[in-house]
């Protein structure tokens, strides 16, 4: 069970033995004599066309950037450009330059180390969607070049599937899918990477039915060796302490709106106390959501529906924030973060089919936009047909 200290800050990074990151960019230590502080503003993702970003080459840096390639303006133009040169250029090879050789990822459907694995499984990608692109809609970032930035790059990904996938041969099915990936960069190099790719919508715009595909992939990676995505003997899920209620919610930690006291205070009010009506408290009637399955969710009916048909399929369901970072002000909005896990036994009716008894653990981002308190936008992104592989998993 989380104690008050993780409802009231986020989980820090592990794999940089550095300070803890600086939450809020704007406060930032000054840049160093030898750079001076850029009197140009860092770029935003928002109305950008990429012509801008590219360029940008070349150009005076728009905020210290020791460490990095020399032809990169900020964290947010290298988040940009590393992209396009990777997966659109077909540059794959960058990442020899990009990605430390033992940089740690992070999935739904499991961990890998290592800067091949990630080669690997690009080219295996672009095999099979050669015509991929992927459009930024977002990049929250904090951080420096001191301790290390943190970027959420919330990209839209669009291929046709004219190559083999993991999924069999060629569809020539066109597809789009929305996924989040939150980076420790540090020195020119991402050393960590936690990453949701929304691969329910995948596989369901190339034609394939998400349960029965799962049983398939799930008994072919049991019978090659891979290992199973949910250990036995991992204990109860810790909502509750026995017969007590969920832990009691702290107060606020200063005067004033804190936006990361907010947005867990409303997940776990939500989420953990099962407290549904809070909806009304923290959304505003307009609210909309863009989540997995290519789903848009619109009202706050809505998001209760969504949020209660997963509480039914899992009827213990746990959800922790495990990673809160922000951009805005009061005036302006927040544009939100959040890296959350969602841990459950699959015990009740739903989507995922009839209840298996597993345990399991999915991981995800929400962007949160907040304007006057209040959500107004969200995009939240999760592997489910990650989870469905877990459920239905040989043993």
């Amino acid at each position: 069970m989380p104690s008050k200290k993780e409802l009231t800050r986020p989980t820090e990074p592990t794999g940089l033995n550095t300070e803890p990151e600086i939450e809020n960019p704007a406060a930032a230590p000054a840049a160093t004599v030898d750079q001076p502080t850029p009197v140009l503003q860092v770029m935003d993702i928002t109305r950008t066309d990429y012509s801008k970003f590219a360029s940008l080459q070349n150009t005076p840096r728009r905020q210290s950037m020791r460490g990095f390639d020399a032809d990169y303006a900020d964290i947010v133009d290298y988040i940009v450009r590393v992209t396009h040169r990777i997966w659109e250029e077909k540059n794959v090879g960058l990442l020899y330059r990009h990605y430390a050789h033992n940089i740690s990822i992070y999935t739904t459907e499991g961990n890998s180390y290592g800067r091949d694995k990630v080669i690997q499984d690009t080219i295996k990608s672009i095999a099979a969607f050669p015509d991929v692109r992927i459009i930024p809609e977002e990049i929250i970032w904090s951080g420096n070049d001191t301790t290390g930035f943190h970027t959420s790059h919330r990209g839209v990904w669009m291929g046709t599937n004219t190559g083999y996938s993991n999924y069999g041969a060629p569809t020539g099915k066109r597809v789009l899918r929305r996924s989040v990936a939150h980076c420790v960069i540090k020195d020119n190099f991402i050393y960590e990477e936690w990453i949701t790719r929304d691969e329910l919508a995948v596989v369901w715009q190339l034609g394939f039915d998400a349960v029965s595909l799962a049983k398939k992939v799930a008994e072919r990676d049991y019978a090659s060796g891979v290992k199973a995505p949910m250990p036995l003997g991992t204990g109860e899920v810790e909502r509750l302490l026995g017969q007590t209620t969920p832990e009691e919610v702290p107060p606020p930690p200063q005067e004033g709106f804190d936006v990361e006291y907010f947005v867990r205070r409303a997940i776990h009010e939500i989420w953990n106390w099962r407290m549904f009506g809070k909806i009304r408290d923290y959304y505003l009637p307009n609210y909309s959501c863009t989540t997995s399955g290519n789903r848009v969710l619109i009202g706050r009916s809505a998001l209760q529906a969504d949020i209660t048909q997963k509480i039914a399929a899992f009827p213990d369901a746990r959800m922790l924030v495990d990673h809160v970072f922000w951009m805005g002000n009061e005036q302006d909005g927040y544009r939100v973060s959040v890296r959350w896990y969602l841990q459950g036994t699959h015990g009740g009716p739903g989507f995922y089919g009839e209840p298996t008894g597993k345990r399991v653990k999915m991981m995800g981002h929400t962007h949160y936009l907040i304007e006057n308190r209040k959500f107004v936008k969200e995009w939240t992104q999760c592997d489910e047909f990650a989870l469905l592989k877990q459920i239905y998993w040989p043993i």
